[in-house]
């Protein structure tokens, strides 16, 4: 038994080994090669690898930063006539399709607002019985109407009531609806592409924007 054994296990190894070599290649038993030239076949865009040393992951996540401000567009406004035709002459110089000036209409506002209240420690209070009752709200984007809170913001009177009534429903009992901002006509600075070449320019134009900050274009 033990013969047969030993002699089972011979012709097994002989069997492989014989596989392995290609020798039963005849019979179509052939081991996948793992050699030249199927590996570089198997290969997707062997050109693009790059050996990198150990900093230059990060260095890679920089320039990818950079990448990305390249397509900033920037606005500000609205402007008054005056205003925008000083704004137009300081832009004298800067390439072109690189800025436009243009008509635009800032929407009036509405919002649901609590407010005025007499101490930061009033408007603590209500903002803690606002977050129990699962209620969002914002400080008011007109100053005048601080210290308050905004529980919502519309284009029309009508939806901010709207909301209001809805809000009553759930227990809120003293908000309002004023007016945050009423409908503003203007002139438009819009920088569509902001590159680093243009980034540099921008500090020289801040005298010409007349306190409105470049913001992200909506």
């Amino acid at each position: 038994m033990l013969r047969l054994a030993v002699l089972l296990l011979l012709l097994a190894n002989s069997a492989y080994y014989a596989w392995s070599q290609g020798w039963l290649a005849g019979a179509g038993l052939e081991p996948v090669r793992q050699t030249e030239p199927q590996r570089l076949q198997q290969q997707i865009k062997p050109e693009a690898l790059r050996v990198m040393r150990v900093d230059d992951p990060k260095a890679l996540e920089s320039t990818s930063g950079t990448a990305a401000k390249a397509a900033d567009c920037l606005q500000a406004g609205p402007f008054e006539d005056a205003q925008a035709a000083s704004l137009r002459q300081a832009m004298d110089g800067w390439p072109a399709g690189s800025w436009s000036i243009e008509s635009t209409v800032e929407p009036a506002r509405w919002i649901v607002y609590m407010g005025k209240y007499l101490t930061a420690e009033n408007v603590s209070r209500k903002k803690a019985e606002l977050r129990q009752m699962g209620v969002s709200f914002e400080a008011p984007a007109n100053p005048s109407l601080e210290p308050g809170l905004s529980l919502g913001a519309f284009g029309t009177e009508a939806e901010a009531k709207t909301q209001m009534e809805a809000l009553a429903q759930r227990g809120i009992r003293t908000a309002k609806v004023v007016q945050e901002r009423p409908e503003v006509r203007g002139q438009l600075l819009k920088l569509p592409a902001v590159d680093d070449g243009l980034r540099a320019r921008i500090e020289n134009l801040k005298p010409a924007l007349n306190g409105k900050a470049l913001q992200a274009c909506r």
